[in-house]
């Protein structure tokens, strides 16, 4: 008997590929000295990403929007870039490497770039390009030691209980190894409010928001160490 014919399983695209076919290259809202390769409604990026990327609809091209916690500390980093000047940076869950770019454009002597998903480490290299900057990129470091660093940025990585948990403990280790911790968000439902130091705040468009030009506070915080508890 002849084995039953299976459907051929589509083939991945080469993500740089994928991502110039279906991005525009534009200033980013709110960050204008900033350029990203960026989805628009016309190319229904979400609904690509489940067919013509392999069908990996599991993973949305979150890479491809900027989102409101990055945008606020890429912003408060360009402003003040005696913040980040001469460190070492890490930008974790990168997405489009925005905070990562800001960093390198604001003088930090070392940036990385942390990120899992294949489509987003090609959109990060091809935005670092574009944006004259390089940096090193990685891949998922949340379960491991952090690297040697001065500075952590993260942008926009509270909204599931899961992955938040996940980002505490590493931030956490950040911090034990001396490292000063800074997030951006917008208030999602799984920020660690009672251990967050505010900074600053931005009018940005979330994600999704860009083209219809609504904006909504987000805030930049630092993140304070963990209380010890007593013993006895």
């Amino acid at each position: 008997m002849h084995a039953p014919n299976r459907p051929a399983r589509a083939r991945r695209p080469d993500p740089a590929r994928f991502i110039r076919r279906h991005t525009r290259l534009v200033p980013v809202p709110s960050v204008p000295e900033i350029s990203l390769h960026l989805a628009h409604e016309a190319t229904g990026l979400w609904r690509l990403t489940g067919t013509e990327a392999g069908g990996d609809a599991a993973r949305p091209p979150y890479w491809a929007f900027p989102w409101a916690g990055g945008m606020a500390l890429a912003r408060f980093l360009l402003d003040r870039p005696g913040l980040v000047a001469g460190r070492r940076v890490l930008d974790l869950g990168a997405g489009s490497g925005l905070v990562a770019i800001a960093a390198a454009k604001a003088g930090a002597s070392k940036v990385t770039a942390s990120e899992i998903d294949e489509y987003a480490l090609a959109a990060i290299r091809l935005n670092a390009e574009a944006n004259g900057v390089a940096f090193g990129i990685v891949g998922d470091l949340l379960g491991g030691a952090p690297p040697v660093i001065d500075l952590v940025a993260a942008g926009d990585l509270f909204y599931e209980a899961g992955l938040a948990e996940r980002v505490l403990r590493f931030l956490d280790l950040c911090i034990e190894g001396g490292a000063e911790v800074l997030i951006g968000d917008p208030g999602r439902n799984h920020l660690p409010r009672g251990r967050l130091e505010f900074i600053a705040d931005y009018r940005v468009p979330d994600v999704g928001e860009v083209e219809r030009g609504t904006n909504q506070a987000s805030a930049v915080f630092r993140l304070t160490p963990p209380r010890r508890r007593r013993a006895g």
